[in-house]
């Protein structure tokens, strides 16, 4: 290859992986910037990861979900992780947003108003009886914050409550938007 072909060849690599880049943080930025805002009631697991500093790893009240509010799944047949599980919220008096409704797989139809779906998948294999409940993973498990805060997160998370404020897109996939403390914002997320 000639140093010229080289040459444009490495250019359009580079403007690709620009435009890759480019499109995956504007996209974040659309789920923040325009996403339905939920509060969801949080509980702290593991403050510290050697690698890559502090960080708070959240465990959602809604990411345990009563079978018995399955739409569509038969009670005693196994369910895999193959394929979504929407979760419909709805706000209740205490500002935080909890589940309604489940469906497995695609929704039954669009939330009704004050309500949102958030996307999430299982892992493993359930047996669907009566009283089982599903554990959903949502894909915003980690909140990373300034070295030497999480262990102080952890402990006043175990002491008052704590949230996250989180953005929905309309396809039901969720963003961290700010982890609260209470009322109050401890850290918020940047469009970019």
């Amino acid at each position: 290859m000639s140093g010229k072909k080289l040459i444009v060849a490495a250019t359009l690599l580079a403007i690709a992986q620009i435009g890759i880049l480019s499109w995956i943080i504007a996209g974040r930025a659309a789920v923040l910037r325009n996403g339905t805002e939920v509060l969801l009631k949080v509980e702290p697991i593991d403050p510290r990861d050697l690698l890559r500093g502090d960080y708070v790893r959240l465990n959602y009240e809604i990411r345990n979900v009563p079978v018995k509010i399955l739409t569509n799944a038969p009670v005693g047949e196994f369910v895999t992780e193959e394929g979504p599980v929407l979760v419909r919220l709805g706000k209740d008096a205490d500002g935080y947003w909890r589940a309604r409704s489940a469906t497995l797989g695609a929704p039954s139809g669009p939330p009704p108003a004050g309500e949102v779906d958030i996307r999430g998948s299982i892992r493993g294999e359930w047996t669907l009886g009566p009283d089982a409940m599903l554990s959903v993973e949502f894909g915003i498990d980690r909140y990373y914050v300034p070295e030497g805060d999480g262990v102080a997160i952890e402990t006043d998370m175990r002491e008052r409550p704590f949230g996250i404020l989180a953005a929905i897109a309309a396809d039901g996939k969720p963003q961290i938007k700010a982890l609260m403390d209470g009322q109050a914002k401890l850290y918020e997320e940047p469009l970019y």
